[in-house]
């Protein structure tokens, strides 16, 4: 029987449930889902650079040259910061101790003063916080004999393996995607409707233009921003300075987390090195005010400007959006996405000022 010739309802339900069944059926395949994805991100970042590289050699010795450089830099960046953020971490164990001394003697006297003695703070001390470390364990873990215990290490063990799997997948999946990608950008191509191709192929090259300009300008403000930050606690005399620094750029992927994360860790290990020395917190407020001020009217405007095409506005909506629905990782997507809805809607825009609709020779009847 053919399909035109069922009743619309029935043909409508059908539709619908295949695609819940699609939708129930993809939820399931997450798991398998995510890591082939995430190579495919990587394999459209790095393809810019092995496709360089293959003008001069065969393109599977590209793909190994850029593997290979890219575990180079890794291993040097990670010989450069392991002891650095070992002794970084070795003057945050220090503080632990001074943290409680200015608990006990300033900030609860202080506390205590203002409110006339009407509210007074318990006392701090070291053992009561390994104490209150080792109950919370007991309540949220529950491993309060030895088989539970050895459960939960033997499920921990089970999910680091699968982890590590995942990551030695992850290059080999990004090698395929690679080696095979202009083959495949070829077919994709090819079966494209013929009436629209040249209109979907300029929208999706403007939208690989936003996204490609977007990750360049983005890693340069990352790196630059952490720089400034770190260099100025450096000079401030903060000890943690340089983990801070480092930490506030790199979290700056997402706008205005990096800023936030930095300066409240600043100010916290500031109070504990310095105490409550107004000069100190005032030159760190400051730092982070100068590296606020070079971020949005230097770096964001020269590597990132209007390569986007979204106003501080749509910035913040975008952010605070994606958050609301995804979270962190939405956080994180935020601007890609935002950026690719914006050459979008611009398509959109020009094809409405072209339309019969906007210059009057056809009229929208909504309520006919």
């Amino acid at each position: 029987m053919p399909i035109r010739s069922i009743d619309p309802f029935f043909r409508r339900a059908f539709i619908v449930t295949a695609i819940v069944c699609s939708l129930y059926i993809l939820y399931l395949l997450t798991p398998v889902i995510i890591p082939f994805f995430s190579a495919f991100v990587l394999a459209y970042l790095v393809n810019p650079l092995v496709t360089r590289l293959s003008r001069y050699m065969r393109r599977w010795i590209a793909i190994i040259v850029v593997y290979l450089a890219i575990t180079i830099g890794v291993l040097v960046f990670l010989w450069w910061l392991v002891p650095t953020v070992w002794v970084q971490l070795q003057a945050l164990w220090e503080y632990l101790p001074r943290a409680v001394s200015w608990y006990n003697n300033t900030a609860r006297e202080w506390v205590e003063g203002k409110s006339g003695n009407r509210l007074h703070l318990p006392l701090l001390e070291s053992h009561v916080l390994s104490e209150t470390m080792v109950q919370y364990l007991g309540t949220n873990y529950d491993v309060q004999d030895a088989q539970s215990l050895m459960r939960k290490v033997l499920t921990s063990g089970l999910t680091l393996v699968n982890n590590a799997g995942m990551i030695v997948l992850l290059p080999i999946l990004t090698f395929y995607f690679l080696f095979n990608w202009d083959k495949r950008l070829q077919q994709w191509k090819m079966s494209l409707p013929k009436q629209y191709a040249n209109k979907i192929l300029e929208i999706t090259k403007d939208c690989d233009k936003a996204l490609m300009s977007f990750v360049k300008g983005q890693l340069l403000v990352m790196i630059l921003l952490g720089i400034i930050y770190a260099v100025q606690l450096e000079l401030i005399g903060l000890d943690l300075g340089l983990t801070i620094g480092m930490i506030a750029g790199i979290a700056s992927f997402v706008p205005y987390l990096g800023f936030g994360i930095g300066f409240i860790a600043a100010i916290v290990a500031g109070i504990f090195q310095f105490g409550a020395d107004w000069v100190y917190l005032g030159l760190i407020i400051g730092a982070f005010m100068v590296g606020q001020a070079i971020e949005g009217y230097i770096l964001q405007p020269l590597l990132l400007g209007d390569k986007i095409g979204l106003s501080p506005l749509w910035v913040i909506f975008s952010v605070l959006a994606g958050a609301a629905l995804l979270g962190f990782v939405g956080m994180l997507i935020a601007l890609p996405v935002s950026a690719v809805l914006n050459v979008l809607f611009k398509h959109a825009y020009a094809a409405y000022m072209k339309s019969d609709l906007y210059k009057g020779k056809r009229q929208l009847k909504l309520f006919d």
